[in-house]
């Protein structure tokens, strides 16, 4: 008889129902466990959820963290780190394997946040970000303050508190998370968005920056230990004072930073000058300066009058030189006299060869000016003479051409009433006038009848009619 036709009581019962009791069987005893071990094979789907494996030295056992779970999570989970896990212990039916899915997570202590914290500091250390010849200056008054933190939170509100109170100035603030998965990739862009602003744009480029956050445990502060941020901080163009958690905390980002504040409130002091305190000492400056101004004025007129007392008397000074003036100022007149007498002599001599050798100069050069002007004077007036011969021959011409001689000359005359006015109309006349008609050759009377003669006829004198008529 073979084994399968010995008869049994146990139950037939699928896969599926097997996997099914297991899985009710592994929940129902472990319903909620915490487990302490070692991350390894951590991966982030593109979906957020996380899986890993959690081992010891002699076991190893399959983790899964929801995306809802692994967003609240206050550091990054990183292979080799050992945390502490609760959750609920299930299988996975489709590979026979038995699962943790973990509801929180923690870091197994301080020491090994610790132990990474510095591990990362010392790498970043070696590659300089950390030097102090890459820190920049702080500006002692700036116009623009770009501050990075929460916008609900206290922080804020300290941080512009304080300004007011020391020194009002324009602030930009970029609100991000300030924990969380998500908080290092927002402050990174945050630092990185401010040094994008254009200098002289519309949104005012900052003068300097605050990043900022209150105090809390070292998971709470952990995105600021970030790599990322470290790195963007230390990439910074615009001086960075770093304000993360209270005195005692230490981050990454205070290393990088050009200026760290203990506090977000110190960093407000950090940033601005008291302007009561600077109007004070501008007035003590001045204070001083119209006093030191006093000093130097009394001081030297000290010394002028010191140094005067030493100076000899105006009289002792000027003594000898007016007993020298006296003394020229006697013998001046008489050398004045001699030396205009020697001038005249030499005057004399000297006028008695300029006259006898100029005259004779003067009087050939005037002879040959002379000549000179006659010889002109005769060209000009024969030239004068011909133009005006000229002129005169075209006058005459044209009053030849212009005068009523030459209208005459062509057949024309010229009536005149009695009073010698020339007539100029028949309408001008009446029957009986005397008038006198001027020809070419000469004069002659007429007397107007008031006949108008036939066209193409001659005009016949009458009997004994020794005056000739016109009309």
């Amino acid at each position: 008889m073979s084994l399968s036709d010995t008869p049994s009581n146990l139950p037939e019962l699928s896969v599926s129902e097997l996997s099914t009791a297991l899985k009710r069987l592994v929940e129902g005893e472990f319903g909620l466990v915490r487990v302490r071990g070692e991350i390894s094979g951590f991966m982030r789907a593109a979906s957020g959820h996380c899986y890993l494996n959690l081992k010891d030295d002699r076991a190893v056992i399959d983790a899964v963290m929801w995306k809802g779970i692994a967003g609240t999570l206050r550091f990054k989970p990183e292979d080799g780190m050992e945390v502490v896990c609760t959750g609920k212990l299930t299988t996975y039916p489709a590979r026979s394997k038995y699962q943790l899915v973990v509801e929180t997570m923690a870091p197994a202590g301080i020491g090994a946040l610790l132990a990474q914290l510095e591990e990362r500091r010392r790498k970043l250390a070696a590659e300089g970000l950390f030097d102090p010849a890459r820190k920049q200056l702080i500006p002692y008054l700036p116009d623009v303050i770009g501050i990075v933190t929460s916008p609900t939170g206290a922080v804020i509100r300290d941080i512009l508190h304080r300004l007011a109170d020391r020194f009002p100035r324009h602030v930009l603030l970029w609100p991000v998370l300030v924990q969380g998965e998500q908080a290092a990739g927002q402050i990174v862009a945050a630092i990185k968005g401010f040094n994008k602003i254009a200098p002289g744009g519309p949104v005012p480029r900052p003068d300097v920056l605050i990043v900022a956050r209150g105090g809390g445990s070292i998971e709470d502060l952990w995105a600021f230990n970030e790599e990322s941020v470290v790195r963007a901080a230390a990439a910074s163009d615009i001086p960075l004072i770093s304000a993360v958690g209270h005195e005692t905390d230490t981050t990454l980002i205070d290393f990088a930073s050009d200026l760290r504040a203990p506090t977000p409130t110190a960093a407000a002091e950090m940033a601005v000058p008291v302007r009561s305190e600077l109007r004070a000492q501008v007035l003590d400056l001045e204070r001083r300066l119209v006093g030191a101004q006093g000093r130097l004025l009394e001081e030297r007129r000290a010394r002028l009058i010191s140094a005067a007392r030493g100076l000899p008397r105006l009289s002792e000074i000027l003594g000898l030189p007016r007993q020298r003036f006296d003394a020229v100022a006697e013998r001046l007149p008489r050398a004045l006299l001699a030396n205009v007498r020697a001038g005249e002599t030499r005057l004399a001599r000297l006028a008695a060869r300029l006259r006898a050798g100029l005259v004779r100069d003067h009087i050939q050069r005037g002879q040959r000016s002379l000549s000179e002007a006659m010889r002109r004077l005769q060209e000009g007036e024969r030239r004068l003479l011909r133009d005006h011969s000229v002129t005169l021959d075209g006058l005459g011409q044209l009053l030849r051409a212009l005068s009523h001689q030459g209208v005459l000359a062509r057949g024309f005359a010229l009536v005149r009433d009695s009073a010698g006015k020339p007539l100029h109309r028949a309408s001008g006349t009446v029957p009986g006038m005397a008038v006198e008609i001027e020809f070419q050759d000469g004069r002659r009377g007429a007397t107007i009848t008031g006949e108008k003669p036939a066209s193409g006829k001659a005009v016949q004198k009458p009997a004994g009619d020794t005056q000739g008529r016109l009309f």
